[in-house]
């Protein structure tokens, strides 16, 4: 049994959607929508990017996606600035670009976009696009964490349990991968398993790991199975 480490998935929100009730854009449909944004509104310029992305109302179009975001980016859409930052690290309707998606992140970050955060916390930490700075990844994650943000929460955690950017601290660990295992990630789930089986940060209570890692088994972490089938055997 081993201890995970970070997952530098990049995240995009699924309440993006919700930009399409704006009330700029009460658009019903595509035509409505593509008015608006050819007369500069950032809104229906995002949405129409959201529909193009998705396939909605119109043929799915990646390429055209990018450019009604960039529009609305430039507009300080921070919406769009994720999602464009997103194309760009993913290479999804342009040329990959690990510097321009940086530098889209930040945009939204600066704007206290969640994800734009974490996103940009990723790429601090595996030194994608920007110098490799551990400190700023967590200061990053801890930011998108106070917004509630389950993955930037499991980073964070991993940080403080290794040490990496910020003070090695077992219990700030515990407590991270606590919050974020409540909010139902497998992985904070594995490892409060894992601390409570090991007594890291915690006194050793075989019981509570077995709890933990029968809750990541149900989410379907085989090697939570794993584990709790042994614990079971154990006796406990």
């Amino acid at each position: 049994m081993t201890f995970r480490k970070s997952s530098l998935m990049s995240k995009l929100s699924l309440s993006l959607f919700a930009a399409l009730l704006s009330v700029s854009v009460v658009a019903s449909d595509f035509n409505d929508t593509q008015r608006l944004a050819n007369q500069g509104d950032a809104d229906a310029q995002f949405s129409l990017g959201y529909m193009y992305y998705h396939g909605e109302g119109v043929s799915q179009d990646y390429q055209k996606a990018a450019e009604w975001y960039q529009l609305a980016a430039n507009q300080g859409d921070a919406n769009a600035q994720l999602k464009l930052g997103y194309m760009y690290e993913s290479s999804e309707g342009v040329r990959q670009d690990y510097q321009k998606a940086a530098e889209l992140y930040e945009l939204a970050a600066n704007q206290g976009d969640a994800d734009a955060q974490y996103n940009l916390g990723n790429m601090y930490y595996g030194g994608e696009g920007v110098s490799q700075d551990y400190q700023k990844a967590a200061e990053l994650y801890q930011l998108a964490a106070n917004q509630g943000h389950a993955y930037a929460k499991y980073n964070l955690g991993t940080m403080y349990y290794g040490g990496e950017g910020v003070r090695q601290d077992y219990q700030k660990a515990l407590e991270l991968y606590q919050l974020a295992a409540n909010q139902g990630d497998v992985d904070a789930q594995y490892n409060l398993g894992y601390m409570y089986d090991n007594g890291k940060g915690i006194r050793q209570n075989k019981a509570s790991a077995k709890e933990w890692f029968g809750k990541a088994c149900d989410n379907g972490d085989q090697s939570s199975c794993d584990a709790y089938e042994m614990l079971n055997e154990d006796g406990y």
